[in-house]
């Protein structure tokens, strides 16, 4: 069996992270795609003289030609507007999904067998737009959304009781946005819930610090957004799929009925693994949960309506 092959579309700070996170893995050789001539080429270039130092043998490929990204076993889309102060993710539709009509269509035209990962946001609208356009089944388009959210999440509560994040369980769902739903009565730390370790006040802020988590990063920065962890959330995903880890991650999976939701992407529980999605997660959700995970729906209807018109469909 050959190297796995990684396309990364967009090689802004996202992508060029997600490239450099794949390399230092080791997960297989990497294309770095974007419309910008030069840009690929050099952060490819820069990156790949890093391999003697740590010891990779993978190559690096930067480029504007999606025929150099043939046969890709996982593709990671990150093209598109970055968030700036003032802007919502909605404000990113109109604009960020005709790109990913576009890389879409060009990335499942010479990998026809890929697994999509879809990151751009809203995440929510991007990775249903990606579905469509492609062609291909469910189970082989995922968004990154929870995972970047969990571990937002795991972070902010390790911060708060003082221990190690990779000792925090904990799971969020719905879309990615405002209305994510954190589950507070899962999480814990090593098996003890945070309900018994932390009082009810502080873990409604840190549920609020989560759900906005994306927006601090873009006040402090001013000119863009997160890069750092998004990036490592695509590529823990593209890992379990490579790898066959059968990684039980919060993803946006296409819904048929789980949580009694159809038709529409949102943050679940799923089993990743060679086939890409090969099992959504289902458990009971109080009254309080499904009405706040029925608040996701809603929003996320809105911009699916909004994708359909923008592309007529």
């Amino acid at each position: 069996m050959g190297k796995s092959k990684i396309t990364i579309i967009g090689s802004g700070n996202v992508g060029a992270t997600a490239a450099h996170w794949a390399a230092i893995k080791g997960l297989g050789d990497i294309v770095l795609i974007d419309v910008q001539e030069g840009i690929p080429q050099g952060k490819a270039l820069d990156q790949s003289q890093f391999r003697s130092i740590e010891g990779i043998s993978c190559n690096i490929t930067g480029t504007d030609d999606y025929k150099d990204s043939e046969n890709s076993d996982v593709v990671i889309i990150t093209a598109g507007l970055a968030r700036k102060p003032g802007m919502s993710r909605d404000d990113l539709l109109s604009t960020n999904v005709k790109i990913i009509k576009d890389v879409t269509e060009k990335a499942v035209k010479y990998s026809p067998n890929a697994i999509l990962i879809v990151v751009t946001n809203p995440i929510d609208a991007m990775v249903y737009t990606a579905y469509k356009v492609s062609g291909l089944s469910k189970n082989r388009v995922i968004g990154m959304a929870g995972v970047l959210d969990s571990a937002r999440y795991r972070s902010f509560l390790a911060d708060a009781l003082g221990v190690s994040p990779k000792d925090v369980n904990a799971v969020v769902m719905g879309i990615h946005g405002d209305y994510m739903l954190p589950l507070t009565r899962l999480a814990n730390i090593s098996g003890i819930p945070i309900n018994d370790l932390l009082p009810k006040e502080k873990i409604e802020e840190i549920v609020k610090r989560t759900q906005h988590g994306g927006a601090e990063i873009v006040a402090h920065l001013k000119t863009g957004s997160a890069y750092y962890t998004p990036a490592a959330a695509a590529i823990e995903m593209a890992k379990s799929i490579l790898m066959d880890e059968k990684r039980v991650l919060p993803c946006a999976a296409y819904l048929e009925g789980e949580f009694d939701i159809s038709g529409y992407f949102l943050g679940v529980p799923v089993v990743l693994g060679s086939n890409g999605i090969e099992k959504i997660i289902q458990f009971p959700l109080t009254g309080e949960e499904t009405e706040l995970l029925r608040k996701s729906v809603e929003k996320v209807t809105e911009q699916v309506d909004a994708v359909n018109k923008i592309l007529g469909w």
